[in-house]
């Protein structure tokens, strides 16, 4: 193996280990607010990129209808609630982003899918899609058990998992897609060639890491979820809901792993379950860092990244079991230093 093979390997790494980071911080996200190991993440790459590719050859995405679907549940759910405790005060503003915004999305689709549409607002719309799925989702399977165990709330996020696998297939059909890149070009560096694809994944990855930062240190909503990550018990004590704060990790969720499905779109091939397999690797970052650590999870995750590549130059038929492999000696080394504490500590 020369220097320029272990740079070509390393641009790989550098690219997937990106995608590995932002799934890994959402997986994060979730667990220290609402403490769901979120299985389906991988889902919501796989629907972000294929409704994207959907959108690109001119075709209406299923999301379309799924959130019609979803939507309609929710609001059935919240009115069920609401006739219950005789409340209606928060039903227009549910069935202002359950019904109203479904039924928008699905009257504007045919107006906007087309092949000579561009390509920025075929994302923009992919991302108007998709997202929304996130809270419903959480409102409809994690919010009615919010306070029970870690462990029944990783079952349920398991059979969420294959719930949204089974609805892949019927909504997108079992063929592989790919998008076009967000940049086309190279680069030239030394003796390697850089795609311009690679700088703007990366270059995403660091912006949205950013974003996420000013986030959480500036704003009031950003606090109160480190509040709430923090003791969810003193987190409604002083007046913040822990369902919005659910429900906005969720959204936050679902757009980084759509996003993340759209960045890697044009180098992968995806299919109705490909973002099972990225999500795992995302989770196995999110181990490094304990489930808790923001920056150690992101190191993990290029980390990943780069080991799956040189995996692949080596031992390709054997670069998944090296990666997952690695969850054992973390896993040991994290049980060293652990010590019991109650869910709200």
């Amino acid at each position: 193996m020369d220097s320029t093979i272990v740079l070509i390997l390393l641009q790989d790494g550098a690219l997937n280990g990106a995608i590995y980071a932002l799934l890994g911080l959402a997986l994060v996200l979730v667990f220290v607010v609402t403490r769901v190991i979120f299985i389906p993440q991988g889902e919501f790459v796989a629907f972000g990129a294929l409704t994207l590719a959907f959108m690109v050859n001119g075709k209406i995405p299923g999301t379309v209808d799924l959130l019609l679907i979803v939507g309609a549940l929710v609001f059935l759910v919240e009115l069920l609630a609401a006739w219950r405790v005789r409340s209606w005060r928060g039903l227009p503003k549910t069935l202002l982003w359950t019904v109203a915004l479904p039924v928008a999305l699905y009257l504007v689709a045919p107006l906007i899918v087309s092949k000579n549409t561009p390509f920025w607002i075929d994302v923009l719309f992919s991302m108007v899609l998709v997202v929304p799925l996130g809270p419903m989702i959480y409102r409809l399977v994690f919010q009615p058990v919010a306070e029970a165990s870690v462990l029944v709330l990783l079952i349920i996020a398991v059979a969420v998992h294959f719930v949204l696998t089974g609805l892949a297939l019927v909504f997108f059909g079992a063929e592989g897609w790919r998008t076009p890149p967000f940049m086309s070009g190279d680069v030239h560096l030394g003796p390697v060639t850089w795609s311009a694809q690679t700088f703007f994944v990366l270059g995403t990855c660091v912006a949205l890491i950013f974003a996420l930062w000013l986030f959480f240190g500036k704003t009031l909503y950003g606090r109160a979820l480190r509040a709430t990550a923090v003791n969810r018990r003193g987190a409604r004590l002083v007046g913040i809901s822990t369902s919005l704060s659910g429900t906005l990790t969720f959204t936050m969720a679902a757009a980084i792993g759509a996003l993340s499905g759209m960045l890697i779109a044009p180098v992968t091939t995806i299919y109705y379950d490909t973002g099972f397999l990225i999500g795992l690797k995302g989770f196995v970052a999110a181990i490094f860092g304990g489930m808790v650590s923001y920056p150690i999870a992101a190191a993990g995750a290029l980390f990943i990244g780069i080991l799956e590549a040189f995996s692949s130059f080596w031992a390709s038929a054997y670069k998944e079991v090296i990666v997952f492999t690695l969850i054992i000696p973390v896993l040991m080394w994290r049980s060293f230093g652990a010590r019991h504490t109650d869910d709200d500590e």
